[in-house]
C-alpha cells in the first residue's frame, strides 16, 4: 500500500505485481460508489501474479482525502492521470465497476492515447435525466444529514443479488462493510458530480482498442440492458453476462469475472504487440 500527494490531496492506493514494463501491461481498477479500493481484493490477487495492477481509493473515499461539495467525473480522471504519473505508467488497461466505468469513459474522453484496453463493468454511457439529477442531489443532501447507515442497509439486496446474501454472507457483509465507511461527504460529493455528468454515448462508436462489457445478470441498478448498449456501440466490445451476480460481479462471482477480464487482457496484449514499431 502507498500514499502519495497529487492535485492537493493524499490518495491511498495498492501497487502489486511485477508486469507494467511494456505498454498496457498495467492493470488499472476503478471502484464504484459508495466503495473503497478492497472492492478489488480477488483481481489483485488474480492477476498481480501476471501483470501490475494498480488500486486506488477515489477522492472521498476509503483512506483517500475527502473533499466536500461536488465531485465531478472529470476530477476523478485527472486524479487517476495524476497517479499514473507519479508511478510511471504511460498506458494502461482501465477496469471500473459502476461509477468507476463512468470514470473510465471520462478517462478515455481526456486520454485516449494513454488508454490500452477498457473494462466497463455494471456501469452505462448515457448523461442523468432531469428526475435522475433531483434524485442524486436529494440522496447526497440525506447522506450528509442521516450518514451512510440507514442508505448502506437500504441498498444491500440491490448492490448484491439476494442469492449472495443468502448463500456468500461474507462477501455481502464486505459490500456493507465498505458501504458503512464511506464518508458522507465523499459520497455525497461524487453523488452531485454523478448528476452533471456527461452523455459518453457518441463517443463510443470511437472506441478503438480492445473492450470488455461486463454485467452481473440479476444487476438492479444498471441492467443487462445497458451492457448491451455498450456493447452495441464499442467497435468489436465483448460482452459478458454473469449468471447469478448482481451490481457486484467481481465480488460476488469472481471467478467467471475474472476469466472474462483475463480474456480481455489477452486481446490487449495481442493489440499492442502488434502496434510495437
Amino acid at each position: 500500500m502507498g500514499g502519495v500527494q497529487l492535485n492537493g490531496i493524499t490518495v491511498a492506493y495498492d501497487d502489486t505485481g511485477e508486469g507494467g514494463r511494456e505498454p498496457g501491461g498495467t492493470l488499472v481498477l476503478v471502484h464504484g460508489h459508495p466503495f473503497d479500493r478492497s472492492m478489488w481484493e480477488p483481481q489483485l490477487a488474480s492477476f498481480g501474479g501476471r501483470l501490475r495492477v494498480i488500486a486506488a481509493d477515489l477522492r472521498g473515499y476509503g483512506q483517500t482525502t475527502v473533499v466536500p461539495g461536488t465531485t465531478l467525473l472529470e476530477t476523478f480522471a485527472r486524479d487517476t492521470a495524476a497517479l499514473l504519473d507519479h508511478l510511471g505508467v504511460r498506458r494502461a488497461t482501465l477496469c471500473g465497476l459502476s461509477m468507476g466505468g463512468q470514470i473510465v469513459l471520462e478517462f478515455h474522453r481526456l486520454f485516449p492515447q494513454r488508454v490500452a484496453g477498457l473494462v466497463l463493468a455494471d456501469t452505462f454511457a448515457q448523461a442523468e435525466t432531469p428526475q435522475g439529477r433531483a434524485d442524486r442531489n436529494a440522496r447526497a443532501d440525506a447522506l450528509l444529514r442521516e450518514g451512510m447507515a440507514g442508505y448502506a442497509h437500504e441498498v444491500l439486496d440491490s448492490m448484491v443479488a439476494p442469492a449472495t446474501v443468502r448463500e456468500l454472507p461474507d462477501v455481502a457483509a464486505h459490500v456493507l462493510r465498505m458501504m458503512l465507511a464511506a464518508p458522507p461527504e465523499g459520497a455525497a460529493a461524487a453523488l452531485r458530480g454523478r448528476a452533471e455528468r456527461p452523455d459518453y454515448t457518441a463517443m463510443l462508436p470511437r472506441i478503438a482498442v480492445p473492450a470488455l462489457v461486463v454485467v452481473g445478470s440479476e444487476d438492479v441498478f444498471t441492467p443487462v440492458a445497458d451492457a448491451r448498449f455498450l456493447h452495441e456501440r464499442i467497435p468489436g466490445a465483448r460482452l459478458a453476462v454473469v449468471d447469478g451476480a448482481g451490481h457486484m460481479p467481481n465480488l460476488e462471482r469472481p471467478a467467471e469475472f475474472d476469466a472474462a477480464l483475463a480474456g480481455l487482457l489477452d486481446a490487449v496484449a495481442a493489440a499492442e504487440d502488434v502496434t510495437k514499431p
